[in-house]
Protein backbone atom coordinates (compact mmCIF):
# COMPACT_ATOMS: atom_id res chain seq x y z
CA UNK A 1 0.00 0.00 0.00
CA UNK A 2 1.21 3.55 -1.15
CA UNK A 3 1.32 6.16 1.67
CA UNK A 4 1.14 9.55 1.96
CA UNK A 5 2.48 11.62 5.35
CA UNK A 6 1.55 15.14 5.80
CA UNK A 7 2.65 17.19 8.42
CA UNK A 8 2.17 20.18 9.92
CA UNK A 9 3.22 22.68 12.75
CA UNK A 10 1.69 26.53 12.92
CA UNK A 11 3.99 28.99 12.56
CA UNK A 12 3.21 30.33 16.09
CA UNK A 13 4.94 26.81 17.17
CA UNK A 14 8.54 28.54 17.94
CA UNK A 15 11.40 26.58 17.18
CA UNK A 16 9.13 23.78 16.29
CA UNK A 17 9.57 22.59 12.60
CA UNK A 18 8.19 19.04 11.01
CA UNK A 19 11.19 16.79 11.30
CA UNK A 20 9.87 15.16 15.04
CA UNK A 21 6.48 14.32 13.02
CA UNK A 22 8.10 13.63 10.15
CA UNK A 23 10.59 10.96 11.82
CA UNK A 24 8.30 8.80 14.06
CA UNK A 25 5.30 9.12 10.50
CA UNK A 26 8.30 7.42 9.09
CA UNK A 27 8.71 4.85 10.86
CA UNK A 28 4.34 4.06 11.24
CA UNK A 29 4.40 3.67 7.91
CA UNK A 30 7.13 1.23 7.99
CA UNK A 31 5.86 -0.56 10.45
CA UNK A 32 2.57 -0.75 8.38
CA UNK A 33 4.74 -2.16 5.84
CA UNK A 34 3.64 1.06 3.70
CA UNK A 35 5.55 2.76 0.86
CA UNK A 36 5.86 6.18 1.18
CA UNK A 37 5.57 7.72 -1.77
CA UNK A 38 5.33 11.59 -0.44
CA UNK A 39 5.44 13.85 2.31
CA UNK A 40 3.34 16.66 2.23
CA UNK A 41 4.71 19.72 4.75
CA UNK A 42 3.18 22.79 5.83
CA UNK A 43 4.30 25.52 8.45
CA UNK A 44 0.98 27.66 9.21
CA UNK A 45 -1.71 27.77 10.91
CA UNK A 46 -4.05 24.62 10.36
CA UNK A 47 -7.12 26.86 10.72
CA UNK A 48 -7.43 27.47 7.06
CA UNK A 49 -7.37 25.10 3.78
CA UNK A 50 -5.73 27.21 1.83
CA UNK A 51 -2.42 25.53 2.99
CA UNK A 52 0.04 24.86 -0.13
CA UNK A 53 0.97 21.29 0.64
CA UNK A 54 -2.79 20.76 1.72
CA UNK A 55 -4.05 21.68 -1.09
CA UNK A 56 -1.82 19.41 -3.08
CA UNK A 57 -2.50 16.77 -0.80
CA UNK A 58 -5.88 17.22 -2.54
CA UNK A 59 -5.29 17.35 -5.63
CA UNK A 60 -3.23 14.05 -5.59
CA UNK A 61 -5.09 12.32 -3.68
CA UNK A 62 -8.25 13.11 -6.70
CA UNK A 63 -5.48 11.01 -9.02
CA UNK A 64 -5.61 8.25 -6.59
CA UNK A 65 -1.80 8.78 -6.27
CA UNK A 66 -1.39 6.77 -2.85
CA UNK A 67 -3.86 4.58 -1.10
CA UNK A 68 -4.01 6.14 2.56
CA UNK A 69 -2.85 9.51 3.99
CA UNK A 70 -0.82 9.24 7.37
CA UNK A 71 -0.97 12.29 9.97
CA UNK A 72 0.14 12.70 13.27
CA UNK A 73 -2.94 13.67 15.12
CA UNK A 74 -6.40 15.07 13.56
CA UNK A 75 -5.52 19.29 15.30
CA UNK A 76 -2.52 18.53 12.97
CA UNK A 77 -4.27 17.52 10.10
CA UNK A 78 -6.92 20.54 10.48
CA UNK A 79 -8.04 22.87 13.21
CA UNK A 80 -11.23 24.35 11.20
CA UNK A 81 -13.88 23.04 12.78
CA UNK A 82 -15.03 19.34 13.25
CA UNK A 83 -17.40 20.16 10.16
CA UNK A 84 -14.92 21.04 7.71
CA UNK A 85 -11.91 18.57 9.35
CA UNK A 86 -14.99 15.75 8.80
CA UNK A 87 -15.26 17.05 4.91
CA UNK A 88 -11.70 17.16 4.50
CA UNK A 89 -11.67 12.99 5.16
CA UNK A 90 -14.90 12.71 3.90
CA UNK A 91 -12.91 14.09 0.41
CA UNK A 92 -10.09 11.44 0.45
CA UNK A 93 -13.16 8.97 1.08
CA UNK A 94 -14.66 9.78 -2.38
CA UNK A 95 -11.35 9.79 -4.07
CA UNK A 96 -10.67 5.93 -2.72
CA UNK A 97 -8.15 7.33 -0.27
CA UNK A 98 -8.26 5.79 3.35
CA UNK A 99 -6.34 7.50 6.38
CA UNK A 100 -5.28 7.12 9.65
CA UNK A 101 -3.96 9.21 12.47
CA UNK A 102 -0.03 7.93 14.35
CA UNK A 103 -1.59 9.21 17.99
CA UNK A 104 -5.08 8.71 17.80
CA UNK A 105 -5.47 5.34 17.29
CA UNK A 106 -9.42 5.09 16.51
CA UNK A 107 -8.71 7.53 13.46
CA UNK A 108 -8.25 4.76 11.35
CA UNK A 109 -10.36 4.01 8.22
CA UNK A 110 -8.12 1.59 6.87
CA UNK A 111 -10.13 -1.34 8.94
CA UNK A 112 -13.49 -2.90 9.59
CA UNK A 113 -14.82 0.37 11.11
CA UNK A 114 -14.30 2.76 8.69
CA UNK A 115 -18.28 3.59 8.31
CA UNK A 116 -18.16 3.45 12.03
CA UNK A 117 -15.70 6.04 12.16
CA UNK A 118 -17.09 8.40 9.35
CA UNK A 119 -20.58 8.27 11.05
CA UNK A 120 -19.28 9.18 14.60
CA UNK A 121 -17.51 12.08 13.49
CA UNK A 122 -20.51 12.96 11.43
CA UNK A 123 -22.67 13.02 14.67
CA UNK A 124 -19.57 15.26 16.77
CA UNK A 125 -20.23 17.71 13.78
CA UNK A 126 -23.66 17.70 14.11
CA UNK A 127 -23.89 18.46 17.72
CA UNK A 128 -20.74 21.15 17.69
CA UNK A 129 -23.96 22.70 15.16
CA UNK A 130 -26.36 22.54 17.38
CA UNK A 131 -24.50 23.83 20.23
CA UNK A 132 -23.10 26.66 18.11
CA UNK A 133 -26.66 27.51 17.54
CA UNK A 134 -27.71 27.79 20.85
CA UNK A 135 -24.55 29.84 22.07
CA UNK A 136 -25.42 32.44 19.47
CA UNK A 137 -28.96 32.42 19.96
CA UNK A 138 -28.24 32.53 24.02
CA UNK A 139 -25.79 35.18 22.85
CA UNK A 140 -28.49 37.61 20.89
CA UNK A 141 -30.78 37.10 23.83
CA UNK A 142 -28.25 38.34 26.41
CA UNK A 143 -27.58 41.61 24.29
CA UNK A 144 -30.74 42.37 23.25
CA UNK A 145 -31.62 42.28 27.31
CA UNK A 146 -28.99 44.39 27.28
CA UNK A 147 -30.65 47.16 25.08
CA UNK A 148 -27.57 46.39 22.78
CA UNK A 149 -28.62 46.86 18.99
CA UNK A 150 -27.55 43.98 16.94
CA UNK A 151 -24.78 44.77 14.58
CA UNK A 152 -22.07 47.57 13.95
CA UNK A 153 -23.56 50.49 12.18
CA UNK A 154 -24.63 50.43 8.57
CA UNK A 155 -24.96 46.53 9.28
CA UNK A 156 -29.27 45.84 9.12
CA UNK A 157 -30.17 43.33 11.43
CA UNK A 158 -31.32 41.18 8.18
CA UNK A 159 -27.63 40.73 7.40
CA UNK A 160 -26.94 39.59 10.53
CA UNK A 161 -29.43 37.23 10.44
CA UNK A 162 -28.44 35.92 7.13
CA UNK A 163 -24.32 35.50 8.18
CA UNK A 164 -25.73 33.81 11.80
CA UNK A 165 -27.69 30.95 9.74
CA UNK A 166 -25.08 30.61 7.43
CA UNK A 167 -22.59 30.36 10.04
CA UNK A 168 -25.01 27.89 12.18
CA UNK A 169 -24.64 25.43 9.28
CA UNK A 170 -20.91 24.98 9.88
CA UNK A 171 -19.60 26.97 6.87
CA UNK A 172 -16.75 29.30 6.50
CA UNK A 173 -16.66 32.98 6.94
CA UNK A 174 -15.39 32.89 3.60
CA UNK A 175 -17.80 31.33 2.10
CA UNK A 176 -20.34 33.63 3.61
CA UNK A 177 -18.89 36.37 2.56
CA UNK A 178 -19.09 34.93 -1.19
CA UNK A 179 -22.68 33.84 -0.51
CA UNK A 180 -24.05 37.07 0.88
CA UNK A 181 -21.59 39.43 -1.49
CA UNK A 182 -20.11 40.66 1.21
CA UNK A 183 -16.22 40.97 2.57
CA UNK A 184 -14.86 38.65 4.95
CA UNK A 185 -14.33 41.12 7.16
CA UNK A 186 -17.77 42.13 7.38
CA UNK A 187 -18.72 38.49 8.28
CA UNK A 188 -15.98 38.52 11.14
CA UNK A 189 -16.88 41.34 12.53
CA UNK A 190 -20.99 40.74 12.38
CA UNK A 191 -19.63 37.60 13.89
CA UNK A 192 -18.22 39.12 16.77
CA UNK A 193 -20.73 41.40 17.51
CA UNK A 194 -23.27 38.68 17.35
CA UNK A 195 -21.42 35.94 19.57
CA UNK A 196 -21.21 34.91 22.87
CA UNK A 197 -18.13 35.89 25.33
CA UNK A 198 -16.27 33.02 26.38
CA UNK A 199 -15.02 33.10 29.61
Amino acid sequence: MTAAIYARVSTRDKGQDNENQLRELRAFAERLGYTICKEYLDTESGGKADRPQFKHLFQDAHQRRFDVVLFWALDRFSREGVVETLNHLQKLSLAGVQFKSYTEQYLDSTGMFKDAIISILATIAKQEQVRLGERTKAGLARTVAKGTKLGRPGVDAKLVEQVRRLKETGISNRAIATALNISATTVGKVLLDTMPLVS
